[in-house]
C-alpha cells in the first residue's frame, strides 16, 4: 500500500509534513451553532475557535450531545454556523449559500462515514467512481482514477468485487478510496471504526496513518474513543458545545505496530466472490 500512497505524492504535489508556516487550510472564529425546540434555542457550539494546518491529522472527540457532530458538520460544509466564520482554504464558506456549499463540498472534501456507505449492487470500482460521475469525469479517466484510489488503499485485487463479497475493513477501504478520488483537501472521518472489531480498526487506523505520512493528506477524524483519538498527532476536546482541551499527542499510537503484536487471527481469509 505505501507505494501506491507515495504515487499519489508525485500525482498531487502534497506536502510530507504539515505546514505551520503557511495560513491554515481551517479556520474558525467565534463559530455558534444555535437550533430550537419549538421556541427554545439550544446551543450546539458555543464560540468554537479552530485553526487546522495542511498535513495535519487531528481528532475531534466528544461523548454524544458534545456537539462535535455539529462540528463535523459545519466542518464538512454540510450545515452553516448560526454566528462566526468558517474559512477552508481562504474560501468564507459561512457566507455561501447551500448549492455553492455544495460545490465546495464535493470538490475539496472527501468522507468517510461508519456506515460505509456503499451500493450494494455495484462494484467496489464502481462504488469508488461514484463522485468522478458526479463531477462529469469521462468513463476512461473515471476507471483509472479510480484504479489508482482502491490501489492506494490495498484492493486492486477486488474491484469488481460487491459489497456483499467483502470484509466489513475491506468496505470501509473502498469508502475511503471513494473520498480520496477526488483528490480532497481535506479527509472528514466520522467514526470510521464504529462497526469494526479490533483488528480491523487496527487496519482502517493504519491506512489513515499512511495517508497522512506519506501522502500529507489533512485528516479530520471525528470519535467518542480516546484510544482511537491517540492514532492522531493533535486531538481537540469538545463538551457542552465548547473546545475544552486542545493537545498534540505525545505518543502517538502506531497502528502497524500495534496490527502486527496481535495473535495471528483464527481465520485469516477473504471472503471468496459469490
Amino acid at each position: 500500500m505505501h507505494t501506491a500512497v507515495k504515487d499519489r505524492v508525485a500525482l498531487s504535489g502534497i506536502g510530507l509534513a504539515p505546514d505551520y508556516h503557511g495560513a491554515p487550510i481551517i479556520e474558525l472564529a467565534g463559530v455558534e451553532k444555535i437550533y430550537f425546540a419549538g421556541s427554545v434555542p439550544v446551543h450546539a457550539l458555543r464560540h468554537i475557535d479552530l485553526e487546522i494546518y495542511r498535513g495535519e491529522f487531528v481528532a475531534i472527540m466528544g461523548a454524544s450531545g458534545s456537539g462535535k457532530s455539529t462540528l463535523m458538520n459545519i466542518l464538512g460544509c454540510l450545515d452553516r454556523p448560526t454566528r462566526g466564520s468558517y474559512f477552508l482554504e481562504g474560501v468564507d464558506v459561512s457566507e455561501l449559500d447551500k448549492d455553492q456549499r455544495a460545490s465546495i463540498r464535493n470538490g475539496k472534501i472527501g468522507f468517510v462515514f461508519q456506515g460505509f456507505n456503499l451500493l450494494r449492487r455495484t462494484s467496489a470500482l464502481e462504488n469508488v467512481e461514484l463522485p468522478l460521475i458526479y463531477s462529469g469525469v469521462p468513463a476512461a479517466e473515471r476507471a483509472r482514477r479510480s484504479r489508482i484510489a482502491l490501489s492506494i488503499v490495498g484492493l486492486a485485487h477486488r474491484e469488481e468485487s460487491h459489497p456483499n463479497q467483502l470484509s466489513g475493513g475491506q468496505q470501509q477501504r473502498v469508502a475511503i478510496a471513494r473520498a480520496l478520488v477526488n483528490n480532497p483537501s481535506l479527509l472528514l472521518a466520522d467514526e470510521p471504526t464504529g462497526n469494526l472489531d479490533t483488528r480491523t480498526s487496527l487496519e482502517i487506523m493504519g491506512v489513515f496513518q499512511a495517508l497522512n505520512r506519506d501522502a500529507g493528506i489533512t485528516i479530520i477524524l471525528v470519535t467518542h474513543e480516546p484510544d482511537i483519538a491517540d492514532f492522531a498527532s493533535r486531538v481537540v476536546t469538545v463538551r457542552d458545545g465548547r473546545i475544552i482541551e486542545d493537545r498534540r499527542v505525545r505518543r502517538v499510537r502506531d497502528a502497524t505496530e500495534e496490527l502486527a503484536a496481535l495473535p495471528p487471527a483464527e481465520e485469516d481469509f477473504e471472503l471468496e466472490e459469490k
